[in-house]
């Protein structure tokens, strides 16, 4: 069997990446002889104080204060304890870059532009944390932001942290439950939002649902109003209620950095919330910076020369690692709109005009631009793209062929996986090795990822259950009034004792890079067999008549049947013989296992916020169970269409 990388680096410009210079490093401070990326995988795991200190000095990670010890191992990995006796602060290694650099471009949907220096964001944060010294804001307090992906986030993010505070933030696409179920439980004190903002071609208020939220939460003591969308009349202004001009006005221009300890929280992210409340998880300064920065400077080769942009939401987990972008020095580029405005192209055309080195997005809009037959190198040359991050479900395939033929032949497509969970990646990218179809390049460094088959054995070149087994900085410090850690052991400990069990239904190949299947707790089990949703939808996803599938698996005579819903191209109607194509299809390329008992054409697919498609949801709906808490759906309507098909499915 031929197995070609589809990319592989430049050999003599392997020599100049961050990855190959740390690995140099290493084996000078160590006296090793390291000389090739397993072998830099098993130091980081198996001499992990050394490692990570070596992450500390390598990508310039500012301590305030020393740690006496660099880890000690607890009972159990949760009560692990990292760079002990330390102090630090999140935003101090942000904003030591003081020049006149640009920081920050943002472009909004009407294709405004906007620029910041890393001087004027040093500013702009000490007036604002000024303000919310005023306000009483002291280390430990939560500061929530329901905001678009605007300048001012970043902002107010960074002078929330730099004062010890805790920063969580949502969306302004969440309906007001969503927000009060997440903002609620954690008592924020003060709330940013704009006034409104502007998707897919058209202005949405925001006022309404703040003034609610505001209501609803009593924690609340001050909402601060960005005027984004000039919809906001300030002479609403009250005591609760006061502009984002008003916070900034003041000539504070020194900025006080709360020293904190390792595991203070920095952020609060938020599970779906599809199966219930969502969880609470809390996320500590140093983990974030020390993954963060691994991820960034090593894994994907960025330095103070380069541009970065991702595609994310303030409510996805990216937002957050993307921002951190900045402590490299780098410039970051940020956009505030739907990816399809006016069509397909939009993001392209913002990748190759603003020259972007690094470009971020999610497997599904590779997919759907694909579909929408996008041909990303007419008419662009993309000369300063370096890498492709995707993310947010597996990539498929074939898709790695489209990005190779039809964007760019010499990029390093780095798919990455990881997680709200841990705010980073388990897999991603590295610009030293070559990159084969299906896979993820490489395991995460410090991280001594495995496939544990049901017994809990390590697995290889086998399908079975994504997991760490170790301790690493960027666990969760904790979940939100979780007492005795009970719901965070739980989530992610209760599968095998003392090991995290991530969720996913993965393999790591022969080329130690991993394939990832989709989630297992939405595996499929006809017959005992467990089949990943990924699988099916790598077939039938690739066939021109339809734009997107969802497979679940529902109760059936004793047994598990796999049952497909369709959204189908244009006025295409599913007939007998289309079925019969998109059966063949996947009993041709998978296993008979693979093939749905039942194919039903629907108008909508239901999906999160961050547009990943739900499953659990769907399987609860076809099976007439509950699914709770819809506010975290941005199409909860859709679920409808799927209750009325109970009895086509029966």
């Amino acid at each position: 069997m031929i197995d070609n990388p589809k990319w592989k680096p430049n050999e003599s410009a392997v020599q100049c990446l961050n990855i190959v210079k740390f690995q140099k490093m290493v084996n000078e401070k160590f006296s090793l002889t390291i000389d090739n990326y397993q072998q830099l995988h098993s130091f980081s795991i198996e001499r992990t104080g050394e490692f990570w200190q070596s992450v500390v000095d390598y990508c310039e990670i500012d301590f305030i204060k020393p740690a006496t010890n660099i880890v000690e191992f607890g009972k159990h990995k949760i009560d692990t304890k990292w760079f002990i006796g330390a102090t630090l602060n999140y935003a101090q290694n942000i904003l030591k870059h003081r020049n006149n650099k640009i920081a920050i471009e943002f472009e909004n949907e009407k294709g405004e532009l906007n620029t910041i220096t890393y001087n004027e964001l040093y500013s702009k944060v000490a007036k604002l944390q000024y303000f919310l010294k005023q306000k009483g804001i002291v280390k430990g307090d939560v500061v929530a932001g329901f905001l678009p992906n605007i300048i001012e986030t970043i902002v107010a993010m960074l002078a929330t942290t730099s004062l010890g505070a805790i920063w969580t933030s949502t969306s302004p696409d969440f309906g007001f439950e969503g927000v009060v179920d997440r903002f609620g439980q954690v008592e924020a004190k003060i709330m940013f939002v704009t006034d409104g903002y502007f998707y897919n071609g058209k202005t949405h208020d925001c006022m309404h649902k703040a003034k609610v939220i505001a209501d609803k939460i009593t924690s609340i003591q001050q909402v601060v109003v960005i005027n984004f969308s000039n919809i906001y009349d300030e002479k609403e202004q009250n005591d609760q209620f006061i502009t984002w001009g008003n916070a900034l006005d003041n000539n504070n221009q020194n900025i006080d950095f709360e020293p904190v300890d390792f595991k203070h929280p920095l952020y609060i992210l938020y599970s779906s919330g599809t199966t219930g409340k969502p969880k609470c998880i809390v996320h500590g300064t140093g983990g974030i910076l020390l993954q963060h920065k691994k991820e960034l400077v090593l894994h994907s080769n960025v330095s103070q020369d380069d541009k970065l942009f991702y595609f994310t939401t303030c409510g996805w987990m990216m937002w957050n690692w993307m921002v951190s972008t900045l402590t490299t020095g780098a410039t970051l580029f940020i956009y505030d709109g739907s990816p399809f405005f006016p069509d397909g192209n939009r993001l392209l055309d913002m990748v190759d005009t603003h020259e972007i080195t690094h470009f971020g997005t999610s497997a599904k809009w590779i997919s759907a631009i694909e579909k929408a037959r996008v041909i990303p190198n007419l008419d662009r040359n993309f000369n300063n793209l370096t890498t492709i991050f995707s993310t947010g479900s597996p990539l498929m395939p074939e898709n790695y062929d489209y990005v190779y033929t039809q964007w760019k032949e010499d990029v390093c497509l780095s798919s990455i996986s990881g997680g709200t969970d841990i705010c980073s990646c388990f897999a991603l990218g590295n610009p030293a090795l070559p990159v084969y179809k299906g896979e993820l390049q490489c395991l995460g460094l410090g991280l001594d990822v495995a496939i544990l088959d049901d017994e809990g054995n390590r697995v290889f070149d086998e399908t079975g259950e994504l997991s760490c087994m170790n301790a690493f900085p960027a666990m969760p410090v904790k979940f939100w009034n979780d007492k005795h850690n009970a719901k965070y052991k739980a989530a992610y400990f209760d599968k095998f004792d003392n090991v995290w069990c991530h969720g996913d239904l993965a393999k790591i190949t022969h080329h130690h890079g991993l394939t990832i299947y989709g989630r297992s707790d939405a595996t499929l089990n006809p017959g005992g067999v467990r089949i990943g949703t990924a699988e099916i939808y790598r077939q039938v996803d690739n066939m021109s008549e339809v734009i997107e599938s969802i497979a679940v698996g529902q109760d059936w005579e004793d047994d598990v049947r796999v049952v497909l819903f369709v959204i189908l191209a244009g006025d295409i109607k599913l007939d007998d013989d289309l079925i019969k194509k998109i059966k063949t299809t996947i009993r041709t390329n998978t296993t008979p296992r693979h093939v749905p008992a039942k194919v039903i054409q629907v108008t909508a697919i239901p999906k999160t916020l961050s547009g990943k498609i739900v499953e659990i949801a769907v399987r609860n709906a076809i099976h007439n169970r509950p699914v709770s808490n819809t506010d975290a759906l941005a199409n909860p309507e859709a679920l409808a269409e799927y209750r009325k098909l109970i009895e086509l499915t029966y």
